[in-house]
């Protein structure tokens, strides 16, 4: 038997799978991740603590699974997009990782948009600046440390570092970097122009040269053999961005369904074979399926809300479940599902790690009261949470001539039968979710079935090991409420939106 792993380096978490040729999964091992917030708005990561983490998880998986490394046909990683990985040029980390979630560059996508560089830049990225991009990034680096800045050898994306680890070869997956801004998607390659643009021309020298997602693109050295457990000489494929393992792991491979995760990040995403050149959607990418482009509205305000709302908030409760042998998570399902939909809960806008609507607005309940419980308020993020999607799934429609047949769910919602129905009735269209519990792993391990030969082509690979529930129907009645609230959370929107700068003011002690 050939097993395949797939490694998912996310937000919170970092996790390695084993699947079979089926893609039935064998096995899983995770470690929480660590997250530095040294001030307001800054989230990174050590990157050796990041390496070592991986090698834990791969070793951790082998032995719980009791799977042979010379086993193991390919290894494929995933990683959280976005974000900044560098390595020096005296081969270490050139400083600490960012993460996704960092909000410190977020006056640069503002004045880039006041002087006209978004708008040409978009002509050739197809995308909207984002804060947590590399060129926002690598700007705010050059201004304010500027002794990382010179000794970059290397310009990384989350996966590439640790696929750079495992193989000793310095590659750029193109996934993961025509989402960056760095790259020109109509020729689909690193841009002088655009660096130019940014004020980072001297990055050109450290972007690595590009693979794609299925190809090998190097093998497990030696070293990275003796601290992961995989035997050395293993292939390792270039990977793919998370939110395109996720969407191979959901099927998505025609624009009739669309992809919705609920995890760190809002991910709301389908596939055309034109990309939208028109500004309405925040960002096109290259998909992992060669001819289609990622059509992709997201933020960073989905499922790390809830987690928050169960670490900061019930921590105690959580415990005693534990102790008990129950979980927190079914805990709260039941009460979020005995709150009749028709029942007044606070407005919960989900901004806990970043915005949709401005770049400094912050997470908050409206219209709390005397009557409502800890169970109102596990409803309220659940419904503030899934209206988010909404938003971006608007605009995503905005797109097309037709509905899509299908969402196709995977995340932390996906895990609640009550906030899979959530997601179907707020949307008012049928809802899927998946049979896998390490969506972004099984992607992986799909790509690497196809890469190494299992399957001739990913299109098989995926109709081969993808398994899905019955679609969640949209109940009319529920659909109905939750326009009547949904309509309320915009015009929440609206009416705190003068708001956040001067709160941001504070914030920043001025």
């Amino acid at each position: 038997m050939r097993y395949f792993i797939g490694l998912d380096n996310g937000g919170t978490a970092t996790k390695a799978a084993v699947f079979d040729e089926r893609g039935r999964e064998i096995g899983t091992c995770g470690v929480a991740t660590r997250a530095i917030t040294p001030k307001p708005g800054f989230v990174e990561r050590d990157m050796e603590e990041m390496w070592d983490a991986n090698c834990a998880v791969l070793k951790g998986v082998l032995e719980k699974t009791g799977i042979d490394a010379g086993d193991v046909a390919g290894v494929g990683i995933s990683g959280h997009g976005k974000g900044l990985y560098l390595w020096g040029k005296d081969d270490k980390p050139a400083r600490n990782g960012i993460i996704s979630t960092d909000n410190r560059a977020y006056r640069y996508p503002l004045e880039w948009k006041a002087n006209g560089v978004e708008e040409m830049a978009f002509h050739r990225s197809l995308q909207h600046i984002m804060a947590c991009q590399p060129t926002a990034l690598l700007a705010w680096l050059r201004d304010n440390e500027p002794e990382s800045y010179a000794n970059i050898k290397y310009v990384f994306e989350c996966k590439d570092y640790i696929r750079f680890r495992l193989t000793g070869e310095a590659r750029a997956e193109v996934t993961d970097y025509s989402g960056s801004g760095l790259m020109n998607l109509w020729t689909v390659d690193f841009d002088q122009e655009l660096l130019d643009m940014y004020g980072i021309p001297e990055v050109k020298d450290a972007l690595p040269p590009t693979c794609r997602a299925t190809e090998i693109c190097g093998y497990v050295t030696e070293e990275a053999a003796a601290k992961s457990g995989l035997k050395a000489g293993t292939p390792v494929i270039g990977g793919m961005f998370d939110i395109n393992a996720c969407a191979i792991a959901a099927g998505v491979t025609d624009p009739s369904k669309v992809c919705m995760i609920a995890g760190t990040w809002s991910i709301n995403e389908y596939i055309r074979k034109e990309a939208v050149i028109d500004g309405r959607v925040q960002m096109n990418s290259c998909f992992a399926l060669p001819g289609y482009y990622l059509i992709e509205e997201s933020s960073p305000t989905s499922a790390g809300n809830f987690e928050w709302f169960i670490r900061e908030l019930l921590p105690e409760l959580k415990e005693k479940e534990k102790a008990a042998g129950g979980s927190i998570y079914d805990t709260v399902d039941r009460w979020v599902e005995e709150i009749p939909v028709t029942e007044f809960v606070p407005l919960f806008l989900p901004f806990l790690m970043a915005s949709n609507v401005h770049p400094n607005a912050k997470a908050c309940f409206l219209g709390m009261s005397v009557s409502h419980s800890r169970a109102h308020l596990a409803r309220s993020i659940f419904e503030g949470i899934t209206f988010c999607h909404k938003y971006h799934y608007e605009r995503l429609m905005a797109t097309r001539s037709e509905a899509p047949e299908v969402i196709r769910l995977a995340g932390g919602a996906a895990r609640a039968k009550v906030w899979a129905q959530m997601f179907a009735d707020v949307m008012n269209t049928p809802v899927q979710t998946l049979e896998a519990n390490e969506t972004g792993a099984l992607g992986c391990a799909i790509a690497v079935a196809a890469a190494v030969g299992t399957y001739p082509s990913l299109d098989e690979a995926i109709q081969n090991m993808t398994v899905f529930s019955e679609p969640i129907l949209p109940d009319p009645e529920a659909v109905a409420v939750y326009e009547k609230k949904y309509r309320l959370y915009k015009k929440a929107l609206e009416s705190l939106d003068g708001l956040w700068d001067d709160m941001q003011a504070l914030v920043e002690g001025k």
